[in-house]
């Protein structure tokens, strides 16, 4: 059974499978669970939420934002030194220089070029 994440919303308790949580945003005092084709509010903050999911595979790109791992088809880096990462449904989202380094758990297996950022 895939892991899920239980949370409240409009007075029920709603039920989803991590897997189709592609990204978490902060928005104020809650954080957006991205999930397709809805984005559910729940009201707790994104460094709580975070350490939460980082066991099954959620990383944090930015200061606002965390992305499952499973959902990223493609990174792409940018002039600046920070990345340009695209979620399955083709959202996309910035990895600023302070979480790159996060981005070396996106594969456990990298062949034919480097790791992103130079890690090896």
């Amino acid at each position: 059974m895939a892991p899920r994440i239980a949370f409240k919303t409009k007075g029920r308790i709603r039920l989803l499978d991590l897997a189709d949580v592609l990204a978490v945003q902060a928005e104020g005092n809650y954080v957006s669970l991205r999930h397709r084709p809805n984005a559910y509010l729940v009201h707790e903050s994104l460094s709580s939420i975070a350490e939460k999911l980082k066991p099954y595979g959620f990383i944090r790109i930015h200061r606002s934002v965390l992305v499952n791992i499973l959902a990223v088809e493609e990174v792409q880096p940018l002039p600046t030194g920070e990345y340009k990462l695209r979620v399955k449904g083709g959202k996309e989202y910035l990895v600023t220089r302070t979480y790159k380094h996060n981005l070396r758990d996106l594969a456990q297996l990298w062949v034919g070029s480097e790791r992103p950022c130079g890690y090896q």
